[in-house]
């Protein structure tokens, strides 16, 4: 009787770890490709009209991905408390493969965990401010980074305050200091450019 528990007990935690193993398994949602009716979340101008690299968040909740006219806002919406969690994906235009800076092509995304980001280049993003740009080949980030000035980092190493505030770069990184959900430094929303464009 023993034996018969004991196999019992050992199945159960075999079948409860497979369903653990396939929602771990579980691949994202694959981006969506870009079009002329996609509209900016912060902007609310269609997100093909501004140069640089874009995003898009696909949510649990919603069937549409909510689009971004820079990369550096799809970031900021992440760490925004008032923006919805349920985020099953990050996708940000992969630059590597862009036909070049105003036109970053409709379909060459990478997920934004897996990119390599330029930050504080000389580029700025959709609105006019400046950008996280977002590469699938750290090569290809360096050389646009030894072009164009700025250095290289992982999504998690992007700083905060580069995303959230003005201009200046700062030590204190994404991976770092409040957590995510806690207001920084009283911003509720991306900063306007210094060319008068809501972010």
């Amino acid at each position: 009787m023993r034996k018969i528990a004991l196999f019992a007990a050992f199945a159960g935690t075999l079948i409860l770890s497979g369903c653990n193993d396939q929602k771990t398994a579980e691949a994202p949602p694959p981006p969506q490709e870009m079009t002329a009716s996609d509209i900016g979340h912060y902007c609310g101008m269609n997100v093909m009209e501004h140069p640089g690299p874009k995003g898009q968040i696909i949510l649990a909740s919603r069937k549409e991905p909510v689009w971004f006219s820079s990369a550096r806002d799809a970031i900021s919406f992440t760490l925004l408390p008032e923006e919805p969690k349920d985020i099953r994906a990050i996708y940000v235009s992969d630059m590597a493969k862009a036909p070049d800076w105003d036109k970053p092509g409709a379909m060459n995304w990478v997920d934004a965990k897996q990119a390599s980001f330029v930050i504080g280049s000389r580029m700025k993003g959709g609105m006019g401010g400046d950008e996280a740009v977002p590469f699938s080949d750290k090569n290809a980030a360096e050389k646009f980074a030894a072009e164009n000035g700025g250095r290289v980092v992982a999504l998690s190493d992007v700083p905060k305050d580069y995303i959230l505030g003005g201009t200046a770069e700062t030590t204190s990184s994404m991976g770092q200091g409040p957590a995510a959900s806690e207001p920084h430094d009283g911003h509720g929303a991306p900063p306007a450019p210094q060319n008068g464009h809501v972010h």
